[in-house]
């Protein structure tokens, strides 16, 4: 919904003409006794034909709820962008976000284990580790829960891993990414691709296309919705297909607030949080990629390139120091719990 303008919004988040806090949740309240309004926001936008519709079936399960609460939502960064969710959501100016993973491990490092290279492969086949309540889901919001924060659903498993995939100047091998400048989002596929002479950079999808174009970057660490979404097909020439990372779309609330929601409006988030869990990335990486999007992949002439089987164990080789320093941020303890309940050993 855009009832207001961003400008608008923001300048009326907090205390503005005819606005109330209620039980200390940040929600907004237009007239006393009116359904209080819950404010959300993605970056991703309806290009994004795959995963959008989803996001908007979570919205549309928490609309049946008019009764309780109102939803304010927002897509395509038109309330705050990406990089500025994280900071909007600590502020109030928005109640709940989605969220992709990757975006955000250097805020929350917990994160960090959707996209473990050589472990992202067993979240994206048993997306059922990452479920609503399951024993990974508690792991992740207890460290959470230090930085005040609540994930409360992960779309039931990662997407598909992210591969590489370049233009003119190709990628196919381990040996050609020498050299190569990257885009690259999660620091974890940055630590494992570093030993391979590869430069890192950061660069929103949203800013991808240009930088693709130009030569700014001369391949890119990407999901295959992120090569659709935003039409990098007319720019990308070949696909080297090394997973290494994937990244979960995950919705965040602050914890002190969810907390404090009234018991009949969580349990709404919760039922659609459920509803989530069982439709995102199980149909995703079951049936639309493989139906529709890498069709239109091979349609566009782009080269898939498949790794050797060397390849693939000097990744793996690779990937365990990656595993170390990963667990070094969070604590070794926690950290290898967290990657024992991701390979189905808890």
């Amino acid at each position: 919904m855009r009832g207001l303008t961003r400008r608008q919004f923001l300048k009326a988040a907090g205390v503005g003409a005819g606005t109330a806090l209620l039980s200390g949740a940040g929600m907004r309240v237009t007239a006393l006794g009116a359904p209080p309004t819950l404010t959300g926001v993605t970056y991703l936008t309806p290009a994004y034909e795959n995963s959008f519709p989803l996001i908007m079936g979570f919205v549309n399960q928490l609309k049946k709820h008019g009764d309780l609460f109102k939803v304010d939502f927002f897509d395509s960064g038109t309330l705050v962008k990406a990089d500025e969710q994280t900071a909007a959501l600590r502020a109030g100016t928005i109640q709940f976000m989605f969220h992709t993973t990757s975006y955000i491990t250097r805020t929350f490092p917990i994160l960090g284990i959707t996209g473990l290279p050589s472990l992202c492969d067993h979240l994206a086949v048993h997306g059922e580790r990452l479920n609503m309540e399951s024993p990974l889901w508690k792991v992740i919001n207890d460290v959470l829960a230090k930085d005040n924060t609540f994930m409360l659903t992960a779309g039931g498993g990662v997407e598909e891993p992210e591969y590489i995939w370049s233009g003119a100047n190709k990628v196919s091998s381990l040996a050609d990414l020498k050299g190569k400048r990257v885009r690259i989002v999660s620091y974890e596929a940055e630590e494992v691709l570093k030993p391979y002479g590869v430069a890192g950079a950061r660069i929103p999808s949203s800013e991808l296309y240009l930088a693709v174009q130009r030569g700014t970057v001369e391949a890119t660490v990407a999901n295959i919705s992120t090569i659709v979404g935003r039409k990098l097909y007319e720019q990308i020439k070949n696909c080297y297909q090394l997973p290494v990372t994937a990244f979960a779309i995950a919705v965040f609330f602050m914890k002190d607030r969810w907390d404090k929601l009234p018991d009949n409006i969580k349990a709404a988030f919760w039922d659609a949080g459920k509803w989530f869990d069982k439709n995102y990335a199980m149909y995703l990486n079951k049936k639309y990629y493989p139906e529709k999007y890498w069709p239109r992949i091979e349609k566009a002439g782009i080269k898939i390139f498949k790794p050797t089987e060397a390849e693939l164990k000097d990744f793996e080789v690779k990937s365990q120091p990656v595993w170390a320093w990963w667990k070094k941020q969070i604590g070794e303890e926690t950290g290898q719990k967290a990657i024992n309940l991701a390979l189905g050993r808890g």
